[in-house]
């Protein structure tokens, strides 16, 4: 198990930029894939993008492709999403989550954040 801490959520305009932050604590965290989810009001939450351990390899959901950019830092034990054009359809609370392998299902996730919270106003 790893924990994970989410930070870095805020309201911001549309056009805007934000980078979220996951604080990861124990010593699996570079073994482990990672991904970024989000759950708006009202919505099932959904997968954002993942990153194997390597930094290698990504995924991105299309409705986020070109925009967000996952990236991690091993010897931090921290895992970025760097969220640029923000829109407010982009607002949901974000979750960072680790996985064995790389994959985009949230039931392959084994440790879940809090998350924190991105607010896009018109």
């Amino acid at each position: 198990q790893v924990q994970l801490v989410e930070s870095g959520g805020r309201l911001v305009q549309a056009g805007g930029s934000l980078r979220l932050s996951c604080a990861a604590s124990g010593r699996t965290f570079s073994s482990n894939e990672m991904g970024w989810f989000r759950q708006a009001p009202g919505k099932e939450r959904e997968f954002v993008a993942a990153i194997s351990w390597t930094g290698g390899n990504t995924y991105y959901a299309d409705s986020v492709k070109g925009r967000f950019t996952i990236s991690r830092d091993n010897a931090k034990n921290t895992v970025y999403l760097q969220m640029n054009s923000l829109k407010p359809e982009d607002t949901a609370v974000y979750y960072c989550a680790a996985a064995p392998f790389l994959t985009t299902a949230q039931a392959d996730f084994h440790s879940w954040g809090q998350g924190t919270q991105v607010t896009v106003s018109s």
